[in-house]
C-alpha cells in the first residue's frame, strides 16, 4: 500500500482543508444557502420534536406495563389467598 492511499484511509479535515471545504460549499451553495440554514434548523426542531415523543411514549409505556404488572401481582395474590394474611398483621 502507497503512501498515498493510506493517507487518504485516514484523511481528517484540519484547518486549512476546513477553509476549502466552506468555498467549495459556499460555491456550490452560494445564492441559498440561508435557505439551506433554515430548512436544516427547522428539520433538526423537527427531530428533537420526534425524539421528545418517542421519549413520552416510551415513558407512558413503561407507566401501564408497571400498572398492569401490579394488577397481575394483586390478583394472583387474591386467588392464592395472600392479600388476605396481609391484611390481618
Amino acid at each position: 500500500m502507497s503512501d498515498y492511499t493510506r493517507y487518504l484511509m485516514i484523511w481528517t479535515p484540519q484547518g486549512l482543508d476546513w477553509l476549502w471545504i466552506l468555498l467549495v460549499v459556499l460555491l456550490i451553495f452560494g445564492r441559498r444557502l440561508p435557505e439551506v440554514a433554515r430548512s436544516l434548523g427547522k428539520s433538526l426542531t423537527e427531530f428533537k420534536k420526534g425524539v421528545r415523543e418517542a421519549q413520552e411514549t416510551k415513558d407512558d409505556l413503561a407507566d401501564d406495563v408497571k400498572k398492569v404488572k401490579d394488577d397481575v401481582v394483586n390478583q394472583a395474590k387474591d386467588a392464592g389467598g395472600l392479600n388476605e394474611l396481609d391484611n390481618k398483621d
